[in-house]
């Protein structure tokens, strides 16, 4: 009877081994379980919201990067120097009281006559007869009338006749303020014209200034190159009274830049000395 109890010991104890390491295992699982269903805690260092790394680049939003301004680039400063104020056959030459064209007796070398309506004459040199032609069409085009060349290209010899009727009629004073000396006068470069209405109406005088086609030119000659060369303001400093009839072709780059630098003589864009008066002598 011993050996029986014996293997049945043996027996029971297995069974307690067996029962235990069920339960021990039972207990790993449920552990395990616990752990894999538990929420995670967030990490502090973490980013608060990541997109899954399977997901395409077209459902991440891009930051949207707006390109640099282009810088405005600087215009050039304007160059005094590029044509002669000297030189008579330069459309920027500066004649006035103290500065006489160089030689005197200087004659243009492309002298045609312009195709608009003219009283005396209408001879320029080749580019402001162009520019002349353009201008009279604009005006008329834009509602300003019809305009009219009273005179405009004049020789030395014809300067020389028409100065000496003129103190004749005024006396000398008087006629230096409106005519010029032989040799010193604009209409002798080519470049410049007495531009009156037609029909006329206040021919070469200031009233022209205050006509619908005085207005016109005044606002608006500088498109074509053209420039008023003795304003009613500036006496003291060309030397000639107000003269609202008297253009000047410079060319539409300089016209342009005085236009907008708001100066109304060549004398002062080109920081010359005033010429009221001719030297003493002359």
């Amino acid at each position: 009877m011993v050996p029986d109890r014996r293997k049945n010991d043996v027996y029971l104890r297995r069974r307690i081994v067996v029962g235990i390491g069920a339960l021990v295992a039972l207990g790993l699982v449920a552990s395990g379980v616990a752990i894999v269903t538990a929420p995670r805690a967030p990490d502090a260092a973490a980013p608060a919201s990541t997109p899954p790394a399977s997901a395409s680049l077209s459902e991440v939003p891009a930051e949207s990067v707006k390109p640099a301004p282009k810088p405005t680039p600087e215009q050039p400063e304007f160059d005094k120097a590029a044509r002669s104020i000297d030189d008579p056959a330069s459309i920027w030459v500066v004649a006035n009281k103290t500065r006489p064209l160089s030689p005197l007796s200087f004659a243009p070398a492309d002298l045609v006559t312009a195709k608009v309506p003219y009283t005396a004459n209408a001879v320029l040199r080749a580019e402001a007869a162009a520019a002349m032609e353009q201008m009279f069409a604009a005006a008329q085009a834009e509602g300003a009338g019809s305009l009219m060349l009273q005179n405009a290209y004049r020789s030395y010899e014809t300067q020389v006749s028409l100065h000496n009727s003129t103190v004749a009629r005024l006396g000398k004073d008087k006629a230096r303020a409106q005519s010029a000396i032989p040799g010193y006068s604009e209409h002798q470069t080519g470049l410049s014209a007495d531009i009156m209405s037609s029909p006329q109406v206040c021919s070469v005088e200031a009233c022209f200034g205050q006509t619908p086609q005085g207005i016109w030119l005044a606002e608006n000659a500088w498109r074509f190159g053209y420039h008023l060369r003795y304003p009613a303001d500036k006496t003291p400093v060309t030397g000639y009274i107000y003269e609202p009839w008297h253009y000047r072709y410079i060319g539409v780059e300089l016209a342009t830049e005085m236009r907008n630098k708001g100066i109304t003589t060549l004398e002062e864009f080109f920081r010359l000395p005033p010429a009221p008066d001719y030297a003493p002598g002359v």
